[in-house]
């Protein structure tokens, strides 16, 4: 018996590994290095800036220095769990079990099973979109106070201060490119759910076709589509915040 041939499994981040699941895409693992990758994104200018940054004298220690301590944790943990927290409690994003809690859910079912399959998926890109300027701003605000305080322990910290705003400057733009292109990949996932349950109702028409009783449309696969979204933005969210663990991490070492 001919049996499909299997994807191989792919490594790299957890938003890397969903996407190519859900889009059904068979990645390659790159060849290249991260160096080598990295050199392509990193324009003449960004090259020299993180080339002074790296090798020239360490910058002067900003005055007025104080220790990083349980605030900086703090509020590290709270941003996180502030943006943790959107994700999970979206409106958008509520399965029919909690969309529909209300005394009027029983007599409001089917209309919203009807209203639901007819769900353009426009409103979930809006949503995703909403959502990563909010993580963009609020992880761009953390960073930004993380170097800062970087700036103020140590020489060698005050450089991995700059080469961290030479890096945030140069691969901003890439980040943000790359990133915008997760809403089409999640919207080819939305239509293939779609269909699917398109294709199910049809099939049990056909099947059922002497029988009075219409098939009922589910929204079970919209509560797919809205769980592999919201695990989409966490993934996103782990990638978003690596720079400001690699900066938690230097604070502290000192």
């Amino acid at each position: 018996m001919l049996q499909a041939p299997q994807r191989s499994a792919l490594s790299g981040p957890a938003l890397v590994r969903l996407l190519a699941r859900l889009a059904e895409a068979d990645v390659a693992e790159s060849r290249q290095s991260l160096a080598d990758r990295l050199s392509q994104w990193l324009g003449w200018t960004d090259a020299i800036a993180l080339s002074s940054a790296l090798d020239g004298k360490p910058p002067a220690v900003a005055g007025g220095a104080r220790a990083f301590g349980r605030a900086e944790e703090e509020e590290c943990t709270r941003v996180r769990r502030s943006l943790v927290s959107a994700i999970a409690s979206d409106s958008v994003l509520a399965d029919s079990r909690r969309r529909g809690s209300s005394s009027l859910s029983a007599r409001m079912s089917a209309l919203r099973v009807a209203v639901d399959t007819q769900t353009d998926y426009a409103v979930f890109r809006q949503r995703y979109l909403a959502l990563q300027q909010s993580m963009e701003t609020a992880i761009g605000t953390l960073r930004g106070r993380l170097r800062a305080l970087l700036a103020t322990q140590a020489p060698a910290l005050a450089r991995l201060a700059v080469v961290d705003a030479v890096m945030e400057r140069a691969l901003g733009e890439r980040e943000r490119a790359l990133l915008s292109a997760v809403p089409g990949l999640l919207g080819g996932h939305f239509e293939r759910l779609k269909e699917g349950e398109a294709r199910r109702v049809a099939e049990a028409e056909a099947t059922d076709a002497s029988n009075a009783a219409t098939p009922r449309a589910s929204d079970a696969w919209l509560d797919a589509f809205r769980k592999d979204m919201q695990s989409v933005l966490l993934a996103e969210l782990d990638v978003r915040f690596q720079p400001v663990e690699g900066l938690l991490a230097a604070l502290r070492a000192c």
